[in-house]
C-alpha cells in the first residue's frame, strides 16, 4: 500500500481535491512550468520578457504608486522600457517604501480579492504584502516543480522539520491539521521545539515514519545529524534531503550524507515569492525560476564583479499588489549558464546571506555573513556561533560551547576574521547557552546593528 499511495495521491486524490473541490489551477500551472523548463534559453528569455512587459503596462495603467514613482524617475510611457537594461534603471522597491505606500501599490480591480502575508520580523522590518490567487497557485506549482528536481514528488512519504505557529491548533483545528498532513503522506516535526534534550525524540519520530524525503530548515537538520553521529544513534536513511531557510554549505552536505546516507539538495526562497531557485540532480547551483520570476543581480559598492550581488526580484504574475524590482535583502552569486541536467533555466551559484547581516567595514566594503561560516570550519568545541556588529571597529563573537570547548580557539577565529576585516577591528567574545532561530527558521550567523 505504501508503494501505491504516491501515484494514487498524485494522479487521483490530489487532482480531485485541488482541481475539483478547491477549483484551483495549480496542476494546470504545474504542467505548464514542467514543459517550459526544457525550452531553449532564448525561448525562456522571450517568454519572461513578454510577461514582464505586460506587467509593466498593467502597473502603469492600474497601480497608482508605480505611475507616480516611475513618472518622477523620468518615465513617460511603458513603451520606453524597450530592454532589460531600461527596466534595470527603474527605482528599486524596498520594505520601507512598501510600508509607507502599501495602499497605493494595490490595483483597484484586485483590492477585494487579495491574499495577505507578513514577513521581515526577524530583521526588525515587518512587512505585510498582498498577492493574487493566480500568483499563489503558480507559486505552489513552481514549488512542486523545484522539489521534483531532487526527486521529491507529491504524495511521497515526507517528514518536515519545519517551523510551527506560536499558537498551536487545538480541538477540531488540530484534527483537521492532522488529517490534512496524513492525506499528503507527511509527518511534521517542529524545528522551534527541538533542543539537545529532545533530539532522541525527533530521531525516533523519523525512524517510526520512515520518510523517503526529509524537508527541513538547514540549521536544525544539521544539528540533529551531528547529535545522531555523536551518540551513535541508528537512524532511518531517506532517499533525499531538501534544505531551506539557509544556504547549504559543503561541510554540512558531508555531515548529512554521512549520517542519513542520502544526498542533500539546496533550495532558496522567501515569503514574498516562495521558491525562487532550487537545486537539481546535477548539484551545480540552483535553477532560477525565470519563467515565473524576473531576477536581477544588482551590484554592491566595493564588491568583486564576480562576487555577491543584491537580489532584485519581480513576481511576473502578481497583478494585485505587484512587487516590481523588489530588493528582499538577500545577496546571491550568479551561476553557470548551462547545466548537465538539460534544463535551460539559468543558475544561482549560491545565496550569500542577507545584505542587512553583512559586516560593514569603514572603507565601504561589505563582508557577507557566509564568510564567517568558513572562518569557523576549523573551529572545534563550539556548537553554535554568531558575530554581532554594533560599531564599525568592534565585533562581538557569541559562542555556545560544547563539552570539549577550549578558549584557545579564539585565536583561530580572530585570525580568520582579521584576514578580511583588518587588524584595527576589536574582536570580543561572549559565551551563551543558545542562539535562537528567527521566525523564518534561520540562525543568523552575523547580525549588523549599525544604522542603515
Amino acid at each position: 500500500m505504501k508503494d501505491l499511495y504516491e501515484p494514487l495521491f498524485r494522479r487521483v486524490l490530489y487532482p480531485a481535491y485541488e482541481s475539483g473541490l478547491r477549483r484551483r489551477d495549480t496542476l494546470r500551472y504545474l504542467r505548464e512550468y514542467e514543459s517550459q523548463q526544457w525550452r531553449s534559453a532564448d525561448e525562456l528569455a522571450a517568454l519572461q520578457w513578454r510577461k514582464l512587459k505586460a506587467l509593466i503596462a498593467h502597473c502603469w495603467e492600474q497601480v497608482p504608486l508605480y505611475r507616480e514613482w516611475w513618472g518622477e524617475a523620468g518615465l513617460g510611457s511603458p513603451d520606453e522600457i524597450r530592454s532589460r537594461e531600461d527596466y534595470a534603471r527603474l527605482p528599486v522597491l524596498t520594505k520601507p517604501l512598501i510600508r509607507a505606500r502599501a495602499e497605493a501599490m494595490i490595483a483597484p480591480a484586485f483590492r477585494d480579492h487579495l491574499y495577505f502575508k507578513a514577513t521581515g520580523g526577524s530583521t526588525g522590518e515587518p512587512l505585510r504584502f498582498g498577492y493574487t490567487r493566480e500568483s499563489y497557485e503558480r507559486r505552489i506549482a513552481v514549488m512542486f516543480r523545484g522539489y521534483a528536481w531532487a526527486g521529491a514528488h507529491l504524495g511521497q512519504r515526507t517528514t518536515y522539520l519545519w517551523g510551527a505557529p506560536v499558537a498551536a491548533p487545538a480541538g477540531f483545528a488540530l484534527f483537521k491539521d492532522r488529517l490534512y498532513h496524513a492525506a499528503f503522506n507527511r509527518s511534521m516535526l517542529n524545528a522551534f521545539d527541538m533542543n539537545e534534550q529532545r533530539m532522541a525524540e525527533y530521531a525516533a519520530a523519523i525512524n517510526r515514519f520512515k520518510p523517503e524525503t526529509i524537508i527541513a530548515y538547514v540549521g536544525p537538520l544539521v544539528e540533529l545529524a551531528q547529535w545522531i553521529e555523536r551518540n551513535g544513534y541508528g537512524i532511518h536513511h531517506p532517499q533525499r534531503l531538501l534544505g531551506a531557510a539557509e544556504s547549504l554549505h559543503p561541510h554540512q552536505r558531508d555531515v548529512l550524507r554521512r549520517v542519513f546516507g542520502a544526498p542533500a539538495f539546496d533550495t532558496y526562497g522567501c515569503r514574498e515569492f516562495m521558491l525562487v531557485a532550487s537545486e537539481c540532480e546535477a548539484h551545480d547551483g540552483l535553477h532560477l525560476n525565470i519563467d515565473h520570476l524576473h531576477v536581477e543581480f544588482g551590484p554592491l559598492p566595493g564588491a568583486d564583479a564576480n562576487g555577491p550581488s543584491e537580489l532584485i526580484i519581480t513576481d511576473l504574475h502578481n497583478y494585485g499588489m505587484p512587487l516590481m524590482r523588489y530588493a528582499n535583502g538577500d545577496l546571491g552569486t550568479p551561476g553557470a549558464a548551462a547545466c548537465s541536467c538539460g534544463r535551460t533555466l539559468p543558475k544561482l551559484a549560491k545565496v550569500d546571506g542577507r545584505k542587512l547581516d553583512a559586516l560593514r567595514l569603514r572603507d565601504g566594503r561589505l563582508v557577507p555573513g557566509e564568510y564567517i561560516v568558513y572562518v569557523f570550519l576549523p573551529v572545534t568545541g563550539v556548537k553554535q556561533y554568531q558575530v554581532v556588529q554594533r560599531e564599525h571597529d568592534v565585533l562581538l563573537v557569541r559562542l555556545v560551547p560544547d563539552t570539549n570547548y577550549d578558549p584557545s580557539v579564539h585565536a583561530v577565529i580572530v585570525d580568520g576574521i582579521r584576514k578580511v576585516a583588518g587588524d584595527d577591528v576589536a574582536i570580543e567574545f561572549e559565551t551563551v547557552d543558545a542562539i535562537a532561530l528567527t521566525a523564518s527558521g534561520k540562525r543568523r550567523v552575523t547580525v549588523c546593528e549599525l544604522p542603515a
